[in-house]
């Protein structure tokens, strides 16, 4: 395949521009996601029209081929024919009740079918949602209120996980955003990702304090980071000596890395899971599960409190288990395939373009970073990424007609509509790009 950099034009991108100003007018900083402003990439937004299979198309009419698959819901692409229809009918019965319906139990029964860990799951509408809800369900079981969670994990936007570590590895937690109270803060500890030792020190330094561990299994918001050999186990295994539950944070991994997600690819069952996206089949939603004795601990059973008006809503129910019920061998097998030959292709082109960088991938969830180390598997290695080399790029790989995650932190995240020709023009753009940043 034969491609070169296209000459840089405003005229590529002219009404996205122009709709970036008149956005910026009446949303705070024109997007209602912050990673959306492309601020990290130095370059304006896309703003997105529609759409279909692999495939995406902007205001301007440009064409891309999507690599991020709406941050990893859409698994089988855009507008796929059977999540569409599901959401059709489930629209012409009623688009929210605020009661009981029988899907929302048909949910339930498949989420807990599929994933190890979870005997019982209560849905909400956000990964944030289901995080914030899982740390008050594990204080409230336990009876204790500190949290550890791990430098350069995401797990939304909820005051107790927007803390920063300080200036020590082992340091109590500061707000990373005003708005976040120091009394907040000092509840959520802070370890280093990829290290047990720094966990069990945490462990040691509040004896009997601390309800939970959370940790996103494969971490997804430093960009792709794999875990360590026997991490995760050594995590459980820390759990149950001190006493506290281990919650995995599998919005992102979950049903996308294999059916039962990380927990299922790595052997390690949690406390208490929380899920998203997928689930959704591209409509908000979240949910969080766990062993029955935790989660009967929620209101009405039980004394925690937590509930939201369009929990369970219909079309996301519907959207979500057109999805699950397709996901089988097969389809992981597919985007193992379809991703493996990308990554095969990238690493050929680090090479050939003797370009600082290293991949990470687990399944169809992985990341190219430019730096100078052999590996990233912890926060500090991601930090040392050279974000400016990534920013061009980006901005590269989008003029050739890719598009990837706006930041050096995120994931790609490939779908089974992603073709054969799709590959080639992805491997060959990456190649041109490579050679000239």
């Amino acid at each position: 395949m034969h491609l070169k950099l296209p000459k840089k034009s405003i005229k590529m991108y002219k009404k996205s521009i122009e709709a970036y100003k008149e956005s910026l007018k009446v949303i705070p900083g024109g997007v209602n996601s912050p990673v959306r402003a492309f601020k990290s990439v130095q370059c304006n937004p896309v703003f997105f029209e529609r759409g279909f299979g692999s495939k995406l198309y902007d205001i301007d009419g440009n064409e891309y081929i999507d690599c991020v698959s709406s941050w990893g819901p859409l698994i089988f692409g855009h507008s796929d024919n059977e999540t569409i229809s599901s959401i059709n009918l489930s629209s012409r019965k009623g688009t929210s009740y605020g009661a009981p319906t029988l899907i929302e139990t048909e949910m339930a029964k498949k989420i807990i079918k599929m994933v190890p860990s979870i005997e019982s799951v209560r849905m909400v509408n956000s990964g944030t949602e289901a995080t914030m809800s899982a740390i008050r369900l594990a204080r409230g079981f336990t009876k204790k209120e500190l949290i550890i969670k791990f430098a350069g994990n995401y797990h939304g936007h909820g005051d107790s996980f927007l803390i920063k570590a300080g200036s020590g590895a082992l340091t109590l937690g500061l707000p990373d955003s005003p708005g976040v109270t120091k009394n907040i803060a000092k509840d959520t500890l802070i370890a280093n990702h990829n290290d047990s030792n720094s966990v069990e020190e945490i462990l040691k330094q509040n004896p009997d304090k601390v309800a939970a561990i959370i940790v996103e299994p494969i971490a997804g918001n430093m960009g792709l980071v794999i875990p360590n050999h026997n991490f995760l186990k050594e995590l459980k295994l820390l759990s149950i000596k001190y006493k506290c539950l281990l919650i995995f944070d599998e919005v992102m991994s979950g049903f996308r890395v294999a059916a039962g997600g990380a927990q299922e690819l790595y052997n390690v069952i949690p406390d208490i899971t929380t899920l998203g996206k997928v689930i959704g089949g591209g409509l908000p939603v979240g949910a969080y599960g766990g062993k029955k004795e935790i989660m009967d601990c929620l209101a009405p059973q039980g004394p925690v409190y937590q509930a939201g008006t369009l929990s369970g809503n219909p079309l996301a129910m519907n959207a979500g288990l057109s999805v699950l019920n397709r996901l089988n061998s097969s389809i992981f097998e597919n985007l193992e395939e379809i991703s493996a030959k990308i990554h095969t292709g990238f690493i050929k082109n680090i090479e050939e373009t003797n370009t600082k960088a290293v991949i990470n991938r687990v399944g169809s969830m992985m990341t190219l970073f430019f730096t100078n180390s052999n590996r990233v598997s912890n926060f500090e290695e991601a930090l040392d990424c050279d974000t400016e080399k990534y920013a061009k790029y980006f901005k590269n790989m989008l003029d050739m007609g890719i598009y990837l995650p706006p930041s050096q932190y995120e994931c790609c995240f490939f779908s089974t509509s992603i073709s054969e020709k799709d590959i080639d023009k992805i491997i060959a753009s990456n190649k041109i790009a490579l050679q000239n940043i």
